[in-house]
């Protein structure tokens, strides 16, 4: 039993104002593992407060992009040499299975924590154009104290693809996590303490929706990094519209993988495992339909029921597990509503569909394949958040495209071919934020956001430290010229 009663505000861990406890609960186990304190609407005051003299009367703010850099260099290093303890923490309060915690959970937020060290370099702060008028310098400058609220199902990704880019711009942040997750935050907060960052640079409370709505409002927050479902992502944009904030939203998924007729079989189907059954289902960007052309449709749901079949469900600490838990008993109670949905819409099971014999305790849910899918039924429409992929049949691959977009989400995606410049023309006309070709993959360096339902903004890649810079422009003298700024 871990116990946890401060808060981290101010570059210190101190007492909540609250007497308010959240327990966190294994879902392999069902078991209490560990105590936090619950963080209150005063909690939050004071971590604003922290947020806002760092960035307003700080040196953070000042410092050169390079030396906010080396804080993350720094953070990256931290976190990479106890990698295995930290992916073992994340494991354990949310059922990822280990290998996937150790590569997608930490080493995968080392990789952008490093990226934004690395872009400093190059990125242009300042530049002078040479405008119709005169010339005018363009200086990027931080938006200010930015809130960010983060899931449950890659905690410690989806928090650092809101710090690398808001610490490189020179905003300071209160970051809220998930109240499933909240031990890595501690483990965060520790290593913020370890390299040193400044003061009030990062404030932590771990608090529900209540608490977390009262942050979004709050006046002293000048942007807010949000990854979460549309539902709330809805919320979150309204509640900042009054105000004007700045908001990025990184919301829900119902993603395509179209395999075409000339598909590699043995490529498309082991990338399911990546795609479609990533940290067991519960990922934004998984691609739960899986599209595949009439004239192969029995081959390949063979294979793909092999495949699923194979899928090793147990403990999130071994490292043969493939599949772990649902992360609380109400997710697994959705997921296996789902399932039974999709058979009263006429889809059927072929593979799982219940729970695992092997396991007498834990949230588990079989890895399931439903084929026979139609493509506007409610499995296919609606945001699982579990091990379930669904097959849907198409008769041309412009029929495929279509069904593709037949969505309110637009997040991720992918297209199986024989022909790389047929899936570059298929990646064009699919109405989604991030597509890949014969793979299933994420590049840091690209913008990561969604289309339609999916979201507002870009994290990853330069556009997402652009979304924690205000541009302004100050109009010079002909002739000036400022010394070390690039004319562009």
């Amino acid at each position: 039993m871990e116990t946890r009663e401060h808060i981290y505000v101010g570059g210190n861990f101190v007492p909540s104002t609250g007497n308010g406890v959240i327990e966190v609960i294994s879902p392999h186990t069902e078991e209490v593992i560990a105590r936090v304190p619950d963080g209150t609407t005063g909690d939050i005051d004071a971590a604003v407060a922290a947020a806002r003299e760092a960035f307003d009367d700080g040196p953070w703010p000042q410092l050169t992009p390079a030396e906010r850099a080396s804080y993350l260099s720094a953070l990256s290093a931290e976190i990479l040499a106890n990698m295995d303890h930290w992916a073992g923490v994340i494991s354990t309060e949310m059922g990822s299975p280990f290998g996937f915690s150790q590569m997608g959970q930490i080493y995968a937020s080392t990789m952008v924590l490093d990226y934004y060290a690395g872009l400093a370099a190059s990125y242009n702060f300042e530049e002078v154009r040479n405008g119709v008028m005169g010339p005018a310098l363009v200086r990027r400058e931080p938006v200010g104290v930015a809130a960010a609220i983060v899931p449950w199902n890659v905690p410690l990704f989806t928090t650092v693809l809101k710090l690398g880019p808001a610490f490189l711009a020179g905003c300071t942040v209160v970051l809220k996590p998930s109240p499933e997750t909240p031990l890595d935050a501690y483990l965060l907060a520790e290593a913020c303490e370890k390299i040193g960052l400044p003061k009030g640079v990062l404030n932590i409370v771990v608090a529900g929706r209540e608490t977390g709505a009262y942050l979004v409002e709050h006046p002293g927050i000048d942007k807010v990094g949000f990854t979460g479902s549309t539902a709330a992502g809805k919320m979150i944009a309204a509640a900042a519209g009054k105000h004007l904030k700045r908001v990025t939203l990184e919301l829900g998924g119902k993603s395509a993988s179209i395999f075409l007729p000339d598909a590699d079989l043995s490529v498309a189907v082991p990338q399911a495992r990546g795609s479609g059954f990533l940290n067991h289902g519960q990922a934004c960007v998984a691609q739960t339909r899986i599209l595949v052309s009439r004239d192969r449709y029995s081959e390949t749901v063979d294979a793909l029921a092999e495949f699923t079949s194979s899928q090793i469900v147990g403990d999130p600490m071994d490292p043969a597990t493939q599949i772990g838990p649902l992360v609380a008993s109400r997710q697994r109670d959705r997921v296996e509503n789902y399932i039974a949905v999709a058979q009263k819409e006429g889809g059927k099971i072929a593979v799982g569909g219940g729970r695992p014999a092997s396991q007498s305790k834990g949230w588990y849910v079989e890895p399931t394949l439903v084929i026979d899918v139609d493509e506007n039924s409610t499995i296919a429409q609606e945001e699982v958040f579990g091990p379930v992929v669904s097959v849907i049949a198409y008769d041309t691959p412009e029929d495929a495209v279509r069904i593709a977009n037949n969505s309110d989400f637009g997040l991720s995606g992918s297209v199986f071919t024989a022909d790389v410049a047929t899936g570059i023309d298929v990646a064009r006309k699919v109405r989604t934020g991030t597509y890949t070709v014969n793979a299933f993959a994420l590049e840091f360096a690209a913008p990561f956001g969604g289309f339609k339902q999916s979201g507002l903004g870009r994290e990853m890649g330069p556009e997402g430290l652009a979304a924690y810079l205000e541009s302004k422009s100050i109009s010079l003298p002909a002739g000036t010229v400022v010394p070390g700024v690039p004319i562009v």
